[in-house]
């Protein structure tokens, strides 16, 4: 399967209209965003648990990161409510749930296998900065590896953020609304652009919270089909 695979192209989605789609799971659906394989896949998801459903335990051959949208995340380490930040790196593994329902934003296959640090980060807690390059932005990186970084970012009402990387980016809306190309994005769209292309950005009326990933999308890992 192939959603989106093209990482020369840019992509924008209004992710309230794409459908939900099942997951081998009960109870657990899937909006894919951008995908290369079928179940073991390198992949851009919004999934959606429904209160008390589960995943099977699952080992992430090639790392797995989330945010937690809406409800609680739950597995055998612990609960993530909504606003957690998680990395886990090739090689862990756990049994994801959740009792009370949840969304989550998750990507799958795209660290280094030697990027072994496991975190969690209450992104409602997290202290921002001014960032100097860019007025009107404040920011604090959340990882910063040799092959991406990945960043929280407040940007104030109706500024304007031109952004450039020679590693290609990409933007999920936490809250907030923003123009790009001459179209309105909100809560939980997904914007992703390639490899030294620049895209200029509009604030709307309130101050837009984005979690943005720079750098990522020059080299693509995929997982082996055989």
């Amino acid at each position: 399967m192939e959603i989106n695979a093209n990482f020369a192209e840019p992509v924008q989605i209004k992710t309230s209209a794409l459908d939900w789609i099942p997951s081998p799971m009960a109870g657990v659906d899937r909006r894919m965003l951008d995908r290369i394989g079928d179940e073991v896949a390198r992949a851009t998801s919004i999934v959606r648990y429904a209160e008390g459903s589960a995943f099977a335990e699952h080992t992430h051959s090639g790392g797995e990161e989330f945010i937690v949208l809406e409800g609680v995340f739950q597995d055998e380490h612990g609960d993530y409510p909504a606003g957690t930040y998680v990395r886990n790196p090739v090689g862990t593994h756990h049994v994801p749930r959740s009792d009370p329902g949840c969304t989550i934003f998750v990507k799958l296959w795209q660290f280094d296998p030697a990027d072994q640090e496991q975190m969690s980060l209450d992104l409602n807690t997290v202290e921002l900065t001014p960032d100097p390059a860019h007025p009107g932005v404040q920011r604090v990186i959340l990882a910063d590896r040799t092959y991406e970084q990945v960043a929280l970012e407040e940007w104030e009402s109706g500024a304007a953020v031109a952004i450039v990387d020679e590693g290609g980016f990409e933007v999920l809306i936490l809250s907030g609304e923003l123009s790009y190309d001459g179209t309105l994005y909100q809560t939980h769209d997904w914007l992703r652009v390639p490899a030294q292309m620049a895209a200029h950005f509009t604030v709307g009326g309130t101050a837009a919270r984005v979690w943005i990933k720079r750098g990522h999308l020059s080299e693509i890992r995929v997982p082996s089909q055989d």
